[in-house]
């Protein structure tokens, strides 16, 4: 097949997701045409993300006059289509947050967005996210463009589902991919009895190759670390704060958070103001590399998360055969199983994730062993990306 994948900024440090996704589907002999509106501002450390994004072609590099342009085409190509998307542009616009301007933005960018899947004789558009990007490969279809399917990953799209028109989207998708159970049962909340049966489940996957068999846990004091974007939603203030409460008991217990975002003064300000500043080390972002190796210098990954779809970083940790400290919230208990691979904690509870951790740093080595192979092996037959990739290759090709 030769597919399209629409998103809006990419590739991102976020995002190596949607990358392992894509060329996971490239290795089964399918053809992928990425088209982001823009590219990421953030500083690409990773050579494979930069590697993406020379591969990326660039929708609103193009400029203005390029994208009026192909409005025009557009509307002289197919009148009634082209104002059958632009209603539905405006009704979107309406119930948004972002207004009616901004989706008339969308509208062009599709009209451009189009074209350059007909040239390029794309089958099959698919948006990951349920945000603007969906809105794109949505009006695009309605502009002439292939049919399109989108992965609505979550916590963000659940929180506004009105505003964003999830329901909308669902409804003139091919199909919608939730990437969690708990996922698609947010998805049936806004979408219409009618859709349910096009919302799939296609776990967010990983590449078995890159986990070989993993290092064991190392001796000494409990190593943790948490990795995710410093943004509210990941709670990692929550973090430091039970790290603090360990201090007195567990004086050599060592966090380290990687990541970067509009949190960081916050959390070193944190860090300073508990005195902990030689029990945490920030180390920015860092390639996937450095990521493995900081997973195989540590016992377990946690996760204070406050909203998430299903995080890739659990799977990751789970595959390096480390433990998984995380909250109990959305897909999250899906594939961490209280006592068996690892613990759950309420979210926002900073008392019980200082317990988990002082459990953790309890557990008999021997038991710690035990639980971490128990979940590199759910991890590796849940979230293979082959297996993942070939499903959603499936769903695309019916």
């Amino acid at each position: 097949m030769k597919l399209a994948y629409i998103l809006n900024t990419y590739p991102q440090p976020s995002h190596s997701f949607i990358r392992r996704e894509i060329r996971a589907l490239e290795a089964q002999g399918h053809t992928v045409l990425r088209l982001a509106m823009r590219p990421s501002d953030a500083t690409l450390v990773d050579t494979q993300d930069v590697e993406e994004s020379v591969a990326t072609k660039y929708i609103l590099e193009a400029g203005g006059k390029a994208l009026l342009g192909a409005t025009w085409r557009a509307l002289r190509r197919d009148a009634v289509g082209f104002w059958s998307a632009l209603k539905t542009a405006v009704a979107c616009g309406k119930r948004s947050e972002v207004g009616i301007l901004r989706h008339l933005i969308y509208l062009a960018e599709a009209a451009s967005v189009a074209e350059a899947c007909k040239a390029a004789e794309i089958t099959h558009a698919h948006a990951h996210f349920g945000t603007n990007a969906a809105a794109v490969a949505m009006l695009s279809h309605m502009l002439g463009g292939p049919r399109y399917s989108m992965t609505v990953h979550g916590p963000e799209e659940f929180d506004a589902p009105r505003t964003l028109s999830l329901g909308t989207k669902v409804a003139n998708s091919e199909f919608t991919v939730a990437i969690s159970s708990y996922g698609r049962s947010q998805l049936c909340r806004w979408a219409g009895a009618k859709d349910w049966a096009k919302i799939e489940v296609v776990h967010c996957g990983i590449d078995p190759s890159r986990f070989p068999e993993p290092a064991p846990l190392p001796k000494g004091p409990a190593r943790f670390v948490a990795i995710g974007r410093f943004v509210e939603q990941k709670g990692q203030l929550i973090l430091l704060d039970a790290m603090a409460r360990l201090r007195a008991s567990h004086p050599d217990t060592h966090l380290t958070l990687i990541g970067d975002g509009e949190l960081r003064p916050q959390i070193e300000a944190r860090v300073d103001a508990l005195g902990i500043r030689d029990q945490v080390t920030l180390t920015g972002w860092v390639d996937e590399a450095r990521i493995l190796s900081e997973l195989e210098a540590a016992h377990a990954l946690v996760m204070p998360s406050f909203g998430e779809g299903l995080p890739m970083v659990i799977m990751e940790a789970m595959a390096a055969g480390r433990l998984v400290i995380a909250t109990y919230i959305a897909g999250t208990p899906e594939l961490v199983k209280e006592g068996e691979t690892g613990w759950l904690v309420p979210a926002s509870d900073v008392q019980a994730f200082a317990d988990a951790m002082a459990n953790l740093a309890a557990t008999k080595p021997s038991k710690r062993s035990t639980m971490a192979k128990a979940g590199r092996d759910r991890c590796l037959a849940r979230h293979d990306v082959d297996n993942e990739a070939q499903k959603l290759a499936r769903l695309m090709a019916r």
